[in-house]
Parts: C-alpha cells; structure tokens; sequence
C-alpha cells in the first residue's frame, strides 16, 4: 500500500500547536502567582515597618500548620482508602452482566486512575485543610492556656478547660468524623466500582477485604463519636437552649448521665465492629448498632422529655433554684458584674428651693453640646476649606483648663479629596497632593457662645487654643476615620514640597509640606512600586514621578482597622476617639477579648446589645454580628494620627484569655504601667462593653433566684426619646462628669438608665434604675485611679413613680408655654433639633436636661444652641441657658450656677430689683410678637387650606419676622430671680483630680 502524499510543505518545520496550550497554564500560573506573592509581601513590608512582623509571622504559620496538619490528615485518610480497596479488588466478578458493567466503567477512568487517585485525596485535603486553618485561634489558644484558677459549679474544672481546651477537642473530634466519614465514603465507592461490593438479587455481596475495611471505619467512626459524646456532657454546661444557660436540672439528672452511657456504649459497638472484621460474623456489630440508635433516641431524647414533662415542670422553681442561682452567678461573673455596687436611691418628685447646692460641681459641668448635632457648626466655623471635613459624630472627653477638668466636645479636621474640584481629582491629587488632614478642634461642653455657637477651646488654621498649637504638639492627621485609601509622601531631603499642607493668610493662600515620619512602607524602588501598583491596581503609582526614592505609601490608616490587623484576637470597640497627648494626636481604641464558651453564663449577640441610635444612624460601627458569653476589655490602644503608629497596652493584665494571647505574641502587647499620664488622663470606660453589660443587667441586676425565676423586676434600656421613629431603638449611653450619691467628687463618667421591661413594645416609662461607670483613670504614668471601672447601680423604688426618659419627653413637648415657643419657631424657615436628653441623679431626685438648637434651611446653616429645657419630677423649665431654666425649675434658687450662668447677660447681681419700664416695655414686645406669629400661622393656615399659595408665603414671612421680633424681645428681659453665691466647696467645675 502507497503512503498517502504528505500535505506539509518540505520547507516549513511541523505545526506545534499543541505546546501552546501548555504554555499559557504556565503563563496565567505565574501571573497569579506573582499576584498572590505581591500581596503577601506587601503585608510583610506593613507588619514589619509597624514593628508587628512577629503577628504576620505567628499568625500566618499557624494558619500554615493546621492547613497543613488538616490537609495531611485528609489526604493521607482518603487516598489510603482508594488504595487498599483498589489493591483489595477481586481478580474476576461472578456475574457476566455485572463483570461488563463494571469493565466498562473500570475502563472508562483507567486513563485517568492514577490522577483520580491522587487528586481527589488532593481535593478532599484542601477543603480540610481551609476549614482547620480557620480555627487557628482555637489551636494557640489551647497550646498556650493560662489558667483561670475558678472552677464550674458541675464539674469542678478549671474555666480555661471550657474557654481554651474544649473548643480544641471538640474541633478535632468534629474534624476527624468528617475524615473518617469522607474517607470510609470514598473507600466503600471503591470498593463497590471494582467489585469488592455487588449488589445481588440474594442480597449484598462483599469481599473480605471490604469487611474489614467497612469493620474498620465503623469502629473508628463510634470510637470518634463516644468521644464526641463524652465532650458533649461537659458541654451541656455551655448550652443556652433553655430557659438559662447553663446544665439545668434535667441536664445534670439525664443529659449528662445518658451521655456518658452512651460513650461507653458506642466504644463497645466499635469494638463489636472490630471483632467482626476478625471472625467474620456481622450479626453482634449490626444488633449492637441498633441497639445504640434505640438507645440515644430513648435516653438522649425521650428520658430527659419524661423528666422534663413529668419531673421538673411541675416543681421548675424548686428544682431549677440551684441552676439559675449558677447561671446568675457565673453571668455576672463573666461580663464584669459581680463587683457591680448597688445603692437604693429614694428619689424625691419635689424640686425644692437650693437643691442642687450639694452637686453645684455636677450642675456646672452639665453638658450642653450635642456630639451628634454639632458636626455642621464645626464644618461651618472649622473647615476653612472644602477638601477638610468633621465626622457627622464628634466624642466626648475632658481636659485640665486653668487647673479645672473641663468637658469637651472635640473632633479632627480631616481630609476628604472627594470635595476637591472635579477638575482635579486626578491621581496625583488624590495620592500625593492631597494626603492629611489639619488641627484638632475642642469647644467646652458645658458652654456656648451668646448667639448659640460652640465656645472653642481649640481651633483654627494655624491651630490654637489651651490644648497647645502648632509648636507644641503636631497638628497634622495621615491616619484618622476618614483617610484616603492610599497617599505617597516622603522626598529627599532639600526636595520641593508636594503635599497640600494648610490655609494660609492670604487670599487662596497655601502652604506645602514634605512628610517627616516613619508611616509607611518605603515604595521608592522598581520592584516595591510594581507591588503595590497590582495591590492597589494603578498604573499611575508604577510611573508617576510623584513617587521617588524616599517615598512611603500610607495605607490601611483607620485607627480601629490598623488595631484590629496588628491583634487579630481581639473585638474593636466601634468608636475610637482623638486627644492630644505627649505633643501628637492620638486616637485611642479600646479593644476586647471574648469568648462564647464561658460555663453557665448567658450568650448574648454583640451587634443586637450594642444596637442604638449611634449605630442604626451610622454614627458608630455596629459590632459583629457573633456571640459572646464572657468578655473584657483587655487591651487600650493608640494610633498615632501622624505617623500611624500602633501602641498595644495591656490594660486587664488579670485577663487570663489575654495572657495565652500573650504568650502566642510575647512582644506585642505593652503593659500598662508604661502608658504615660498624658495618655492615661484620656482614657475612659468604653462604649460598647458598657452598653453589653447594661443590657445583662435588665435581668441580673436581680440576684436571687426565685425573684430571677418570676422575672417580675425585669428592666430594659429605654428607646431613645428624642428620634422621631416608631422603632424601640436604645438610647445611647453618655458621658460627662458627675458625682453619684456616694462619691466625694465629680468624676468622668459613662452613664445609662432603665425603665420596666419593655413587653411587646409597651412599658411603663418610669425610672427604675440609673447606671454609671467611673471612667477616671487618673493622670499618673502607669498607674490606674483605684476607682475607674467601677459600676455603680441606683436602684429606684418603684413606689416613688420617677419619670423615665419618655415621659420627660413627653412632657417637654406637652407643656403649653414650650410647645408655643417651639411650634412658633418651626412655624418660621428653620428647623428645631431636640438634643440628647441627659440624666442626673441630683437634688435628691433625678433631673433631665435638653438642649434645643434651631438651625435655618440654607446649605451653609448649621444649628445654633437657643433654648435649654429640664425637668426635675413634674415640673418643667425653659430658657434660653440652662442656668436660668434651672433657677425657673427650682422656684428661683437652684443652689448651683451652670457652666452657662455667665451667658444670663442682664442678670442683676443681689435681691431680684422691681420691673423697669424698660423691661415692661420688652414683656409687652414680647407678648405682641407672640401675638403677631399667632395670628399669621393662622392665616397661613387658612391660605393654604384654599390653595392661595401666594397668600401661605406672605404668612411665613410675617411669621419669620414675628419669630424674630419675639427673640429680639426676650433677649431685652432680665431674670429678675436673685442669685444666691456659690458655696464655698461648689466650685464652678471639678477640680484636676475630679475628672482624671
């Protein structure tokens, strides 16, 4: 036979598209491999410029090792499994038509045998070995445990068994189930695919070898499940399935017991299960399997029903007292309460005449600025330019003026390139030209100006004030809540300055800066820049000439994101605020452990008892959705707003969770006793441990059991009045300094309170309980003020019919002469903002205060601070400063004089003098001005109800003006109520040790 003629041209070698194919595995393998390399080198350089490489490395090792272990273990379980069934096959099957049917599939992946053998092990070990790499936490903890030295109440071991050993077996034992499950699966498929297991009409036939490999895996499978039933007994301490968490009496009397029957139970059927892969008879392993199904569905489940139903039901509050009294205990033991101080307060209803003479510090100090509403003023008066901008929440803090603390409302003015010019958002702009913000800004908080503007403690461009200036501290902010993702700063020296720096004088003026830190990784080489422009996917940053040698790349600059990189064991609290300390911004972040295995304790989920109108309105970051049972906080925190810096101090060096994590990464963690003064003065109790605690407390606030078991005297946060919203969202927790009843002076202080249980959206909106903690730190290097963290709790009697928070609201926006003045200002173009309504127990009674700010519909209005209301009891005050509504309150004499008394303006100092014709004549003005706003409302009314819109605009201008008039007026009428001199110890703030 002729060889066909070949069609290949003799001078052109033969087509090898074959290797193409091949060659761009390879290619796209390499590219995704430098991608991956490039982000992880990236980290290596961030970890290592902020001195936490060792996290990096321990952490990521770890990861390593479990995956590691994990993937060993799957693999080595699943490929064993295929190879002894396969070197186990039949040499021939009995039956032709199954000997075809099974040659056809042999053949079909004998080309790919070897490969299946090997890759699906492969593939089994990688899911596993993710899946171990994620309880990476769970493995160092158990590794590098601290001891507790408490114990359960049930079993008597140490509560670092259940916090840091059980969650460790219980991972491995769960693990090793799946391995022998997946394997025992992937060994019998085997088995059945080359013979070895066959379907018959006479039943199932199944070689020898596949006995013993299913005896095998049966009894390993019971071997791993009798463990997994032996951990459950000490579980069941754990379990918040019942009404309270913890083993209860029919856990401790059934549950646990029948748990450890069934464990022995289940190691005998193994062992039934090995005898027979020995002898060959499978009747004892199958008879013995029933007989353990039958028995964890009669003793797991129907005998702890029967005692339930029949025992326990019928006498719950006798049997379970032992049980709830565990769970009350080890609950407040585990979220801090057990050192809780609880006082009766006999409040009076009764504002009698002086009452606030013994807290003249406390009323002095109330505060008056609204963090949530004062962002616009500040933009308004701060921001100078429209590339700064304020956080829509400012925080509260304190600091020493004149030799006084002094409660202050501060924000830093931060940058936001997003409000630069369309025309130039280009990337240099946005990278290098504009990378930080200018200036910390402070106003008093018990203070305003005269026409209702923060009174500044600190401000403007340059930055002055009592907190130092540009001289002493450094003013400017790379790393803050609101930073760009990335920005290239840094030159050589002698370099011409590209980075935008601050206003100046002059007209359109602007002065630039070279940063001067340590704040980045360096990005000023060939390959650095070639990282980081596939990490951040810009060319630009690759060949720009913005970057140079010298240059640094900031990233990753929010002061809770960078805490949580360099700890990533710990929860960060969802507000981290600044202050000037030690010459530079720092912003402080607090920062907790947690765990959700804690004995008889009660599970709560963190972003429900964290949930407020802070966190609904986006004011605050909302906490993780995951549960906890036991919590501290650990660790205080500063990020340095300069250069990004990361300071870990270990602040509850009692912790025993906190000293394993040391441990794991000894150098990370500084202790508190090298916290200097400075920082320490600023330190406060934190928000959302606080507001978990409160939430525990509406029920553990009651510790004895039978009064617990009724819950009659349950408690809940009430909603916060001052949202006009028919959702129950919580009212936040506030701060300022106040003196509780059995304090000697005014302290820095995180305050909640409470009202009866709220059923079905319905309570009674009566004060039953008020609850503060000392957020004084002190003002010493490395030592802590004995009283911070303290929590005290007043306990009102229910008889005595306190208002809550509501119905102070309620009568604010009831009271006749109020909702006049109110409705005749928002009548006007101007809208009326209700502030955060304060608390105080003070008087003898508890005092509610409200500042009112008006605030106009123009884009560049912000709201001005006009009216204060305050309630004491049933009665209510209004004026235009708090201290002349308090002396309204208190029949004239209040006995303290507010941090606004020097705002009374015409105040006559001595006896109340008689009615001028002057201030005759401003009473009349006043009353015709009412007169007039009444009368246009009305015809505004009318105008619009006849659709004569020509008319309805007259009216609100009558009104505009009339409202104005009105104000004018008042402004002329002095409070003719004498004024009594302050007591020699009411000075009019707190004095330096008060608030530090």
């Amino acid at each position: 036979m002729s060889r066909p003629a070949s069609t290949t041209s003799t001078g052109r070698p033969p087509s090898r598209r074959g290797a193409l194919t091949p060659t761009l595995i390879v290619v796209a393998l390499v590219v995704v491999g430098f991608i991956f390399f490039a982000n992880v080198w990236t980290d290596v350089l961030w970890y290592r410029q902020l001195g936490f490489i060792e996290v990096f490395l321990t952490e990521n090792l770890a990861k390593i090792a479990t995956f590691a272990a994990g993937f060993a273990v799957m693999f080595a379980a699943v490929f064993f499994a295929i190879r002894i069934a396969y070197n186990s096959r039949p040499v021939y099957a009995p039956d032709s038509e199954i000997r075809d049917n099974l040659n056809r599939y042999q053949a079909q992946l004998e080309p790919v045998r070897r490969v299946v053998m090997v890759g699906l092990p492969i593939l089994f070990g990688l899911f596993a070995g993710s899946a171990a790499a994620s309880q990476w936490q769970k493995v160092l903890l158990f590794f590098n445990q601290v001891g507790f030295n408490q114990t359960d109440p049930q079993f008597n071991l140490d509560i670092s068994f259940y916090l840091m050993t059980l969650p460790f077996l219980g991972f491995v034992t769960g693990f090793l189930i799946s391995v022998v499950v997946i394997a025992g699966i992937a060994g019998i498929l085997t088995h059945y695919l080359y013979g070895s297991i066959r379907l018959m009409e006479r039943g199932v036939f199944t070689s020898r070898a596949a006995q013993i490999h299913i005896a095998v895996t049966g009894a390993a499978f019971l071997v791993l499940l009798g463990v997994n039933f032996w951990l459950d007994r000490y579980s069941s301490v754990q379990s918040n399935g019942g009404r309270w968490a913890g083993a209860l009496y029919t856990d401790v009397n059934a549950v646990i017991p029948t748990k450890a029957i069934l464990a022995v139970a289940a190691v005998l059927v193994a062992v039934l299960f090995i005898v027979a892969a020995v002898i060959g008879r499978w009747r004892l392993p199958v008879i013995g399997t029933a007989m353990l199904i039958i028995t964890s569905i009669l003793a797991g489940g129907v005998y702890p029903w029967v005692i339930q139903q029949f025992q326990v039901r019928p006498s719950e509050e006798t049997l379970e007292k032992e049980f709830i009294q565990r769970n009350i205990d080890n609950t407040r033991r585990a979220y801090g309460l057990d050192g809780i101080q609880e006082t009766r307060y006999e409040a009076t209803n009764t504002a009698n005449t002086g009452a606030l003479a013994p807290d003249a510090q406390t009323t002095a100090n109330i505060r008056l600025l609204d963090p949530n509403l004062i962002s616009d003023a500040f933009a308004q008066l701060e921001q100078y330019r429209p590339y700064y901008q304020f956080p829509e929440a400012l925080n509260v803090d304190r600091y020493e003026v004149d030799g006084k603390i002094q409660d202050t409302v501060i924000a830093v003015r931060e940058l936001n390139p997003a409000n630069v010019a369309s025309n130039q958002q280009g990337w240099l702009n946005q990278h290098v030209v504009y990378t930080h913000g200018y200036g910390v800004v402070a106003a008093k908080g018990n203070k305003f100006t005269v026409d209702g503007k923060p009174d500044f403690l600190q401000s403007g461009i340059p930055s002055t004030g009592v907190l130092g200036n540009d001289s002493t501290y450094e003013p400017r902010i790379y790393f803050g809540e609101s930073s760009p993702e990335y920005s290239i700063v840094g030159a050589p020296e002698g370099a011409t300055p590209r980075e935008q720096d601050r206003p100046t004088g002059r007209e359109g003026g602007e002065t630039q800066y070279t940063f001067q830190g340590n704040g980045g990784p360096n990005v000023g080489s060939f390959f650095n820049k070639v990282l980081y422009a596939i990490k951040f996917q810009s060319s630009d940053l690759l060949l720009s000439d913005g970057v140079n040698p010298e240059s640094q790349i900031l990233y990753d600059r929010n002061p809770r994101e960078r805490v949580q990189k360099v700890a990533p064991y710990l929860t960060v609290d969802g507000n981290a605020y600044p202050a000037v300390v030690d010459g530079r911004v720092k912003w402080i972040v607090d920062g907790y452990t947690t765990s959700q295995y804690y004995p008889y304790s009660q599970q709560k989920q963190l972003s429900e008892a964290t949930a407020d109108t802070q966190t609904t309105s986006g004011r605050a970051v909302a906490l993780p959705n995951s549960t906890v049972n036991y919590i501290r906080n650990s660790v205080k925190a500063t990020v340095d707003a300069y250069d990004g810096s990361v300071t870990l101090y270990a602040w509850d060096d009692t912790d025993p969770v906190l000293k394993a994590w040391q441990k794991v990464f000894p150098a990370s963690v500084k202790p508190y006793t090298e916290m200097s003064g400075a920082v320490m003065s600023h330190v406060r109790y934190p928000e959302d441990l606080f507001k978990v605690q409160r939430e525990l407390l509406g029920q553990y606030h009651v510790t004895d059991p039978r009064s617990f078991y009724k819950n009659n005297d349950a408690w809940s946060v009430p909603a916060d009045p001052t949202v006009n919203s028919n959702t129950d969202v919580k009212q936040p927790p506030f701060y300022m300094s106040l003196q509780m009843p059995d304090q000697e002076k005014p302290a820095f202080q995180l305050t909640s309170s409470f009202i009866p249980q709220i059923v079905n959206g319905n309570a009674r909106n009566v004060l039953y309980g008020f609850l503060a903690a000392d957020s004084d730190a002190g003002n010493q290097a490395g030592v802590k003020a004995e009283g911070y963290g303290k929590l005290r709790l007043l306990q009102i009697p229910p008889e005595t019919q306190v208002p809550g928070p509501g119905q102070a609201q309620n009568k604010f926006n009831s009271d006749p002469t109020v909702s006049q003045a109110l409705n005749l200002l928002r009548q006007g173009a101007s809208d009326v903002l209700n502030g955060n309504l304060l608390t105080l127990p003070v008087g003898g009674g508890i005092l509610y205060v409200q500042p009112v700010y008006l605030k106009s519909t123009g884009e560049t209005s912000y709201p001005t601070l006009q009216r204060v209301l305050v309630a004491f009891g049933d009665k209510v005050g209004f004026a235009p400063t708090l201290d002349a509504a308090l002396k309204q309150l208190f029949g004239g004499d209040s006995g303290a004089s507010a941090g606004d008394s020097a705002n009374n303006g015409q105040t006559p100092a001595g006896p109340a003098a008689p009615a001028t014709p002057a201030e005759a004549d401003a009473k009349a003005q006043l009353k015709a001005a009412l007169d007039e706003a009444n009368s246009a409302i009305q015809a505004g009314q009318t105008a619009l109800a006849a659709g004569d819109f020509a008319a309805y605009g007259e009216a609100q201008k009558r009104i505009a003006a009339a409202l104005q008039k009105a104000m004018d007026a008042e402004a002329k009428i002095p409070v003719t109520t004498p004024e009594p001199a302050p007591a020699p110890s009411a000075s009019p703030s707190p004095s330096p040790s008060a608030g530090q």
